[in-house]
């Protein structure tokens, strides 16, 4: 830990002007501007080796500065030098440095953290808003000497929890020691979350999405844990709630932890995986989000059900997907019993190849499915394997290719015929 002691509180400002009329304070300027190029330079460096991608990183940000690795290297060169040179000479712009570069430190790892792990939520921004004010608030009681002032009245406003005794400043300091807990808890999680997802695709997506929400929540109960202890809170207390909480899952929520446990065996099986096309509860679409308690379906014609995990479990669920990408399709059509029935396949055949999405291997075929009552009913079959841009839009293609094929080529389509006997 930084060991810094902290200015006597200034009582005239012709002291405080003294301070930095120095002439050592031209070195001392001189050296924090070394440190900051050698900061700059170094998280320069490292930037062009670790990020291949051009990607933002907690450490890096979009620039240079902008990330926790600057403060970090600048707050530790900065330290080293005023370590070597108050052998020498007395500090005036060092000393006032390092409790810049702590909050700088504090304000880019708290940022960073919130922006990472909850992107879209409303709240992070005056959050990160909150974090800068106190940070900076600090930087200037400390530079003015208020802070140890402060801290020791704090002590002195005490009152008994139990069996222990608090204060304004233990409760103070439990409570950012457990706020840099859970923001470095959410750092390690969302890490180990972008190293699991990077490049992941469908089947091998969910499962790293599971481990990776599994992770975040073992983390995130540890994090809270010792957030808890730092702030003096008995977590022997905590065991009542417990046993609580599971005759509440046994009894009332049982349907909730149901639709939980159903999520983690979906993605740990892969039975079902983000994109698949499956057909669940007369409802058809393909798999957008697997969650832990509900699965969102995405139909073609943009609308979305969400289905809980429990359903995909215990019920039929039709994966068109599963093991191959590939569906068939098909549609019927009738001609005259005097119809050229080589002439009608070869033109059916290439009704069905003139689409795009209609595959060529495997190969569309023409059945001679039946001798209906009207005249010659076949079948068009063919495969293909882009179900997310829907069936009913290629099928209404394909008809309407074989009903021009028809026409040009004077083949008729038969009407319902019935023969009346009069007696």
């Amino acid at each position: 830990m930084l060991q810094t002691s902290a200015p006597k509180p200034i009582d005239d400002f012709q002291g405080w002007i003294a301070t930095f009329a120095q002439s050592s304070v031209l070195v001392e300027i001189f050296v924090l501007a070394s440190c900051i190029a050698l900061a700059w330079g170094l998280v320069a460096s490292a930037r062009r080796f670790m990020t291949q991608d051009g990607s933002e990183s907690i450490l890096f940000g979009r620039k240079n500065v902008d990330g926790v690795l600057f403060p970090v290297i600048l707050l530790t060169s900065v330290f080293v030098c005023n370590k070597i040179l108050s052998v020498f000479l007395t500090l005036a712009v060092l000393k006032i440095a390092i409790p810049v570069s702590i909050s700088l430190v504090v304000i880019r790892l708290g940022v960073k953290v919130l922006q990472v792990a909850f992107s879209n939520a409303p709240w992070v921004r005056p959050l990160e808003q909150t974090i800068s004010w106190l940070a900076w608030g600090a930087v200037l009681l400390w530079v003015s000497g208020l802070l140890p002032v402060m801290l020791n009245e704090m002590e002195q406003i005490t009152w008994k929890v139990g069996s222990s005794t608090m204060s304004v400043r233990t409760m103070i300091e439990g409570t950012l020691s457990a706020g840099l807990v859970l923001i470095l808890t959410l750092w390690v999680s969302s890490a180990i979350e972008a190293r699991l997802l990077h490049a992941a695709t469908g089947g091998e997506l969910s499962l790293r999405k599971a481990v990776s929400n599994a992770v975040r929540a073992i983390l995130m109960f540890v994090g809270l844990m010792l957030a808890l202890s730092t702030v003096g809170i008995d977590l022997s207390a905590l065991s009542v709630l417990g046993g609580a909480l599971g005759v509440g899952i046994g009894f009332g929520l049982q349907k909730l932890a149901a639709n939980y446990v159903s999520g983690f065996v979906i993605l740990a099986e892969r039975s079902m995986r983000i994109g698949d096309y499956v057909r669940v509860d007369n409802f058809e679409g393909s798999i957008t989000e697997i969650n832990a308690r509900y699965t969102v379906v995405r139909a073609p014609n943009g609308r979305e059900s969400i289905v809980p995990n429990e359903l995909l479990i215990t019920s039929r669920v039709e994966n068109l997907s599963l093991a191959d990408p590939l569906v068939f399709q098909s549609t019927n059509v009738s001609v005259a019993y005097d119809s050229d029935v080589e002439k009608v396949k070869a033109l059916l055949l290439q009704a069905a190849l003139a689409q795009p999405r209609v595959l060529r291997t495997p190969a569309p075929a023409v059945f001679l499915s039946s001798f209906g009552a009207d005249g010659l009913d076949f079948m068009v079959g063919y495969w293909i394997k882009d179900l997310e841009n829907g069936q009913g839009n290629l099928k209404s293609d394909v008809n309407f290719a074989i009903l021009k094929a028809l026409q040009d080529n004077q083949i008729e389509i038969p009407y319902p015929q019935r023969v009346v006997h009069s007696r």
